[in-house]
């Protein structure tokens, strides 16, 4: 495929504001899959005095893990519009959705799309960190 349209885009979020994303998306990814590697439930059982004398012994590992997704939700929050819509365009083209040749379609369905749900609904997204990636590099930036 030729690249005859070498920069048909201008990204309002810098690709090394991406890329941090990116890190953030994969240590979030990482935690989770050793969560499941362990093959601990993490699930709190409830009984009726189980709330009087709860401890959380764990509470350093599972903070720091938590502060990295609401770190991570925290930025994608902190984005304008614009940039919102260009992350979650990435995410598309990077997962399949649009060529990089339709970039323009993918930011305006993204734009489209837009609300206040946008960190919810990338976090969702089981590979972010891979297709953000290859969102990147199929743009070229």
């Amino acid at each position: 495929m030729q690249r005859r349209h070498e920069k048909e885009w201008e990204l309002s979020i810098g690709p090394d504001t991406v890329r941090l994303f990116i890190l953030k998306a994969k240590a979030l990814s990482a935690a989770v899959n050793e969560d499941y590697a362990d093959g601990a439930e993490h699930e709190v059982e409830l009984d009726g005095e189980a709330h009087d004398n709860h401890h959380h012994d764990g509470l350093v590992e599972e903070s720091s893990e938590n502060l990295t997704e609401e770190e991570l939700r925290e930025l994608i929050n902190d984005l304008n519009v614009d940039e919102a819509a260009e992350l979650v365009a990435l995410a598309w083209v990077g997962r399949g959705d649009y060529d990089a040749s339709e970039w323009a379609d993918a930011l305006t369905a993204a734009r489209e799309r837009a609300n206040k749900r946008t960190a919810k609904y990338l976090l969702g997204m089981p590979l972010l960190a891979d297709w953000l990636e290859e969102g990147l590099e199929a743009i070229g930036a």
